[in-house]
């Protein structure tokens, strides 16, 4: 019930004062962004490193699957060498008890091919052993560029958090501030202010006129839509870039604070109150 009320006199609240609350909001949600731009790019940073540094250990655990692939298929290789030596001994020890030609024939294609076998295995084996130490070259350089981005990270991690524990209050303090609009301004210009927001790459939604043109976009405002802008009767948008405008030295008098000027000499009146001063005196 109490919500309806509230809702009820956000949409029952004059134009002016409507303007003044956006404009409240605006400075509030720009302090925020202050806040956001002050860490810059670190969260960024800090996410680019951290997905940096899983690919990095992704890769060293495939280099060294690789390696350890490698070196298995060299002692599988050597396996074959022996059991390739060990036929050739056979087949030469057959060759002594051949009964013809064509046994000692078959025999020897048998010592021939299991002597390309050997030359063959001997090959890959050079080969594997050239890739499991490239390989294990690999993990080398990539864990030297791992502990790199690992120290680079702590660092960045390190700055981040110093700038987020001298901001977080203020910001949360800020949020709170920020939320607590919605209940102030009506549903339909709080949803519009966001959408406006949204896709201003300054986050600026309300902007005022400044030397006649508008505060976003700097597009000329004609005289006349800048008069209505100062009476803060209606709601008027830039029809250049769709940003609220206002006037804030009119919704806000006392943020917009001009230097107070020395006058160069006295006025008529100070200089009679000297005068009576003087008189009496003597």
């Amino acid at each position: 019930m109490a919500k309806s009320k509230t809702a009820t006199e956000a949409i029952d609240m004059p134009i002016e004062s409507k303007l003044k609350f956006l404009y409240e909001l605006q400075l509030v949600d720009s302090k925020i962004d202050e806040i956001i731009h002050l860490r810059g790019e670190l969260p960024l940073e800090v996410q680019d490193l951290e997905d940096e540094i899983v690919g990095l250990e992704t890769r060293i655990k495939n280099y060294q699957s690789e390696a350890r692939e490698m070196e298995s298929m060299v002692l599988k290789k050597k396996n074959d060498i022996e059991t390739s030596k060990a036929l050739i001994k056979k087949y030469n020890d057959q060759q002594k008890n051949v009964r013809n030609n064509r046994e000692f024939d078959s025999l020897s294609k048998e010592i021939e091919y299991q002597t390309l076998e050997i030359e063959l295995s001997e090959k890959k084996i050079k080969e594997f052993s050239f890739q499991a130490k490239e390989k294990k070259r690999l993990v080398e350089e990539t864990s030297g560029a791992l502990s790199d981005r690992k120290m680079a990270l702590e660092a960045k991690q390190k700055e981040l958090k110093e700038i987020t524990d001298e901001t977080q209050r203020e910001e949360d303090d800020l949020r709170k501030a920020s939320e607590a609009y919605k209940d102030r301004i009506e549903e339909r210009l709080y949803n519009a202010y966001q959408r406006i927001r949204k896709n201003a790459r300054n986050g600026l939604a309300v902007v005022s006129v400044s030397r006649d043109a508008c505060g976003g976009c700097f597009n000329r405002i004609p005289p006349q839509r800048q008069v209505d802008i100062k009476l803060s009767k209606k709601i008027i948008v830039c029809e250049y870039c769709g940003r609220i405008l206002i006037d804030a030295e009119a919704l806000a008098g006392e943020a917009v604070i001009k230097p107070k000027q020395d006058t160069p000499t006295d006025t008529k009146a100070d200089t009679k109150t000297k005068t009576k001063a003087k008189a009496k005196a003597k």
